[in-house]
């Protein structure tokens, strides 16, 4: 738009009279504080400046002559962001063919269930930093960048990997970095097993002793046959917290416990005893007893194609790049050479149920018989007034417990995790934008 020369005219004395008034309040403004003075006065800077040198208590990285400079910015920083591929140090100085991190549909944003509320929402980072480490600080002559970082004070946002939570792995390819899991539960179950443990199959007889029901007459016995079933039974899985780390890792190696008890032992047991060690007794009867904490290994093999969201409340994130591994200030881990990701806070991945039973090894089997030939020594079978003859109806066996027998081993692989589900940055039904 034109404008004529009055509005010209108006205009230059506008601004005449706007300078003037500034450079008039400026400089009644200013006056002189001596060094008592300059003491009481408080004030903030936007960006701020410090300095951990080689033999601050702060500094963990022991006899590398290794200073850090950190230059922060004052301030809250509200963001979301999506990026689709983001890829850091493929090649170099970690070898050819893979990437220190390579991550698929990333995304920063505030807190938020619905596809609305976290595409309107944003992280917010409180004083963001990059650092600088330096080698030789004090010496111009060598001093040398040796790595440099990016992170913030705190973080308060949701940081999200791939498209969905679902079968199909996506979002984390590789990473080089820290990360933790937060401890968790699930349940474990044992399969029913209702043929193949029979006497042939195990190699092991099952032993004890008769009596008659004076208890004058008593004769050990041996099984000749039998054929046992176990029940199904259930037990609480626990997943403590666990640390994944390391360089260029595509999969996270998870390990937990679980006591297994309730187990119903049933099947039929064929025996022969000899009294005085001359006189034949058949003895022919049904189990009937429990076998009690049953402990079960729990490897989980986990591709992090299946770890989809990190909540930062509070935490502190960081990204760094380094020539020579390294512990930044305030870090949880060491940083190891190239691209470095640290996640701090605790990744909920929820109930870990599996979807498999556990299969109770022969070797388990055997254990629970051995306890059980000792309950039937110490407990001998009622046969009768004279014990000539003892068809023994249901012989109890009591309560096996194999707390201090071996655990049994199951092995998972790649879990679909209860929490990981997460909603898409994106107004619409778009996973993606």
């Amino acid at each position: 738009m034109k404008k004529n020369k009055n509005q010209r005219a108006i205009t230059l004395s506008f601004l005449s009279f706007s300078l003037l008034s500034f450079f008039s309040y400026t400089h009644a403004a200013i006056v002189s504080l001596n060094d008592g003075e300059m003491r009481n006065i408080e004030g903030q800077g936007l960006m701020t400046l410090s300095y951990i040198s080689p033999t601050d208590s702060q500094n963990q990285n022991t006899g590398s002559n290794i200073g850090f400079y950190k230059l922060g910015m004052e301030a809250q920083v509200d963001l979301n962001a999506n990026i689709k591929k983001l890829q850091l140090g493929c090649g170099g100085v970690n070898g050819a063919g893979a990437c220190d991190i390579d991550i698929d549909y990333l995304s920063l944003s505030g807190v938020a269930d619905t596809s609305t509320g976290r595409a309107s929402s944003s992280a917010t980072i409180t004083n963001p930093f990059i650092q600088f480490a330096i080698k030789n600080p004090n010496s111009a002559s060598t001093r040398e960048v040796a790595g440099f970082r990016l992170s913030a004070e705190s973080i308060q946002g949701l940081l999200t990997f791939g498209l969905e939570n679902g079968d199909a792995k996506s979002g984390i390819n590789s990473f080089s970095g820290y990360m933790v899991t937060k401890d968790t539960t699930g349940t474990v179950s044992t399969g029913a097993v209702n043929s193949g443990l029979t006497q042939s199959s195990l190699n092991q007889a099952i032993t004890g002793k008769i009596k008659s029901s004076s208890g004058l007459i008593t004769a050990d016995f041996t099984s000749s046959n039998y054929n046992l079933t176990l029940s199904s039974a259930s037990g609480s899985l626990s997943l403590p917290s666990q640390v994944i780390t390391g360089k260029r890792i595509t999969s996270a190696n998870l390990t937990g416990t679980a006591v297994v008890s309730g187990i119903q032992l049933g099947g039929t047991v064929d025996a022969d005893a000899k009294v005085y060690g001359f006189i034949p007794i058949s003895i022919s009867g049904t189990l009937s007893g429990t076998v009690n904490n049953l402990g079960v290994n729990v490897a989980v093999s986990e591709d992090l194609g299946y770890f989809h969201k990190v909540n930062l409340n509070g935490t502190a994130a960081s990204l760094s790049m380094q020539k020579q591994n390294l512990i930044w200030p305030d870090a949880k881990s060491t940083a190891q050479t190239g691209w470095w990701l640290e996640l701090s806070n605790p990744i909920d991945i929820g109930d870990v149920t599996p979807a498999n039973t556990v299969t109770i090894t022969s070797d388990v089997v055997k254990q629970t018989l051995s306890q059980v030939s000792n309950y039937l020594t110490n407990n001998p079978i009622n046969c009768g007034v004279l014990a000539t003859s003892c068809l023994a109806g249901t012989i109890n066996t009591g309560a096996v417990n194999l707390s201090n027998s071996s655990a049994v081993s199951m092995g998972l692989t790649n879990l679909v995790l209860a929490n990981q589900t997460f909603t898409p940055n994106c107004y619409g039904s778009l996973k993606f934008c």
